[in-house]
């Protein structure tokens, strides 16, 4: 058997129509479309028409909103914190976003980190986060770290 012998078998397969050749051809002028109007044009679909009939995307009521100018934190507790240093993934030092990331403890980057206090920190880290709560900061300046705030940035587009 040899690659050019293959073939469909016969009658498996009908020949494209070719429209829009001439009245005498059966398929000219209005090239099986019908007459007149808009969907008789090329490329018009009229997506979520019903017939006249109110469409379902008018007939449901309109529930809240997208807020604009909110911001999406990656929220991350000490304890996992002190999990990753304990595997050796966070190095002693400083912690940012891109080094949480490294170690996965965060999948993506969002608009920041916000700190936690859940769990137990051992390491005196100095860290680097868009925000952090107040057990949070009481925690890592008791083991001896530091928190600095750095300004987050929402990005365009709400992220859910």
């Amino acid at each position: 058997m040899k690659l050019n012998g293959i073939s469909d078998n016969e009658g498996s397969s009908k020949a494209r129509m070719r429209v829009g050749r001439g009245i005498g051809s059966g398929k000219g002028k209005t090239g099986g479309r019908g007459v007149k109007g808009q969907k008789a044009r090329t490329g018009v679909s009229i997506k979520g028409f019903e017939g006249g009939q109110m469409p379902l995307h008018r007939r449901l009521p309109k529930r809240g909103f997208n807020n604009i100018s909110s911001i999406f934190y990656n929220e991350v507790n000490l304890g996992r914190i002190q999990l990753a240093v304990d595997a050796g993934k966070l190095v002693d030092g400083i912690v940012t976003e891109a080094s949480l990331i490294q170690a996965g403890i965060c999948s993506k980057p969002r608009d920041g980190v916000k700190l936690l206090g859940m769990g137990e920190l051992k390491a005196a880290l100095t860290f680097e986060v868009a925000a952090a709560s107040k057990s949070a900061v009481e925690a890592i300046e008791k083991v001896g770290g530091k928190v600095a705030l750095i300004k987050a940035v929402a990005q365009s587009g709400a992220e859910a």
